[in-house]
């Protein structure tokens, strides 16, 4: 009796908040748990990585976590290019025009890997002039094993830039088992790889772009496996890769350029603040590697609410249903907000053996722990107006203006206040910590103010 009355109580619940015209609760539910699923591996794998390639030794995780902030500030534009396709794509499966939702798809994948191919180019052709400016005050150790990881790295690009374009677009039309299933094979290829480049044959930062590129361009070839030969819902032929649809590559750049410019001034502010890092010394370095590899796994539910409500809000402003999107937008805040709640609790019981992972040394423990209980405290109230907000605003062709705001908080904000803080002050890397909280406590005021007026939801992306 008790289990009947909570089933029908929570029925009611998940109906008024989580079910609209466009979408009900179940659909959601049925496009959000593999997407939690494929944010837990992803995070944790990286946790993993982070812990086996620090086996290698301090010189080794730091050089890692240096060239990641320069690989992620490439990578964020063609990931910024998958995430327009996955509008577009969900925009038309919201209209029901099955024809353009395949267009969009071989579009996406299209340009994603001509970006990757010309990033890929200019980082192996650049690569000792970016090293040098961005971290000449490494030791030599970390610089000799950053130089290995940021080739290895930038010849993965295409690889991984396919494998994203093809999620992306499965995500857009729903099919998010299907993404989980080649981002699952992806990561996991890589982990595995690595234990045996770096654990078996202790190949050290080498290994692990050997391990990158095998992952990568095995995952791209099974994501266009999956879409000529299994998928029936895109229709997706090789030969559309190569004829340029050039009106629908305007749509999608209409969403993927401003982000994808977005996301370089915000990673480039944050390599800015890394540049800050490399100067306070190496244990500086490797207290931020790690602390942001622990932050992750506490966004790991966030993160996937973020990309679910891109396809919710985009399907829903493909059926011109303003008040659905609304609706699932407000409730997806409470979700995340709630979600750091729980997860602050269950990282700071198992603080010390998570931590015990990346075998730190007992010096920088502290530090560790004084960043992570801050920002773990701080994302309950700014994380999702920060990133769940623009997800929404993004999702309804609002792009220009998310951007735009995101670049300015980033660099008046995080970069500014964290030199201010951390270096004139002397505060390390706890002031630039304390730095990015604050800059998403900004950026997401205004966000909000944005999502009660009307012109975010004002654009026509779609015919």
């Amino acid at each position: 009796m008790y289990q009947l009355k909570f089933k029908a109580n929570t029925e009611r619940l998940l109906d008024k908040h989580l079910t609209g015209e466009s979408i009900d609760y179940r659909q959601i539910i049925s496009l959000f748990i593999p997407i939690l699923i494929d944010q837990a591996f992803i995070i944790s794998l990286n946790m993993v990585n982070a812990a086996m390639i620090s086996s290698a030794g301090v010189a080794a995780i730091s050089a890692v976590n240096m060239v990641d902030s320069l690989n992620i500030f490439l990578v964020s534009v063609f990931i910024a290019m998958s995430t327009g396709g996955t509008v577009v794509v969900a925009q038309y499966k919201g209209s029901g025009n099955d024809l353009m939702v395949s267009k969009a798809a071989s579009s996406t994948v299209s340009a994603c890997a001509i970006l990757a191919l010309a990033l890929s180019l200019i980082l192996v052709l650049f690569h000792q002039p970016l090293l040098s400016v961005l971290f000449g005050a490494a030791s030599p150790e970390v610089m000799d094993n950053a130089k290995v990881y940021l080739l290895g790295g930038g010849v993965s690009f295409v690889g991984i830039a396919i494998t994203e374009a093809v999620c992306g677009a499965l995500r857009g039309i729903g099919k998010s088992r299907a993404s989980l299933m080649l981002s699952l094979f992806m990561n996991l290829t890589y982990v595995a790889l690595n234990l045996v480049f770096i654990n078996l044959l202790h190949m050290g930062a080498l290994g692990m772009t050997i391990a990158i590129n095998i992952a990568r361009y095995l995952a791209a070839a099974c994501a266009l496996y999956f879409l000529v030969k299994r998928d029936t819902d895109l229709h997706f032929q090789l030969r559309s890769i190569v004829q340029v649809n050039l009106k629908m590559l305007r749509k999608i750049f209409s969403i993927g350029i401003p982000f994808a410019a977005e996301q370089m001034f915000f990673n480039g502010g944050k390599m800015l603040t890394q540049i800050f890092i490399v100067g306070l010394g190496t244990y500086a370095i490797a207290t931020n590697a790690i602390s942001g590899s622990l932050a992750g796994v506490s966004q790991i539910p966030a993160n996937a609410l973020s990309l679910t409500l891109v396809t919710v809000v985009g399907q829903c402003i493909g059926r011109r249903n303003v008040e659905d999107a609304r609706k699932f937008t407000k409730t997806f805040l409470w979700l995340a907000s709630f979600s750091f709640v729980l997860t602050g609790v269950i990282m700071m019981a198992l603080f010390h053996p998570l931590v015990s992972l990346f075998h730190p040394p007992k010096e920088i423990v502290g530090d560790i722990f004084t960043v992570l209980l801050i920002n773990l405290i701080a994302q309950v109230p700014l994380w999702a107006i920060s990133f769940i907000m623009p997800s929404a605003l993004r999702a309804a062709g609002d792009s220009k203006f998310t951007s735009l705001v995101s670049m300015l908080s980033m660099w008046l904000f995080r970069v500014i206040l964290g030199y201010v803080l951390g270096i004139v002050l002397h505060w390390g890397i706890v002031g630039v910590w304390l730095a990015m909280n604050c800059e998403w406590g900004v950026r997401g005021t205004v966000f909000l103010l944005r999502f009660m007026g009307k012109k975010w939801y004002q654009h026509r992306l779609i015919d």
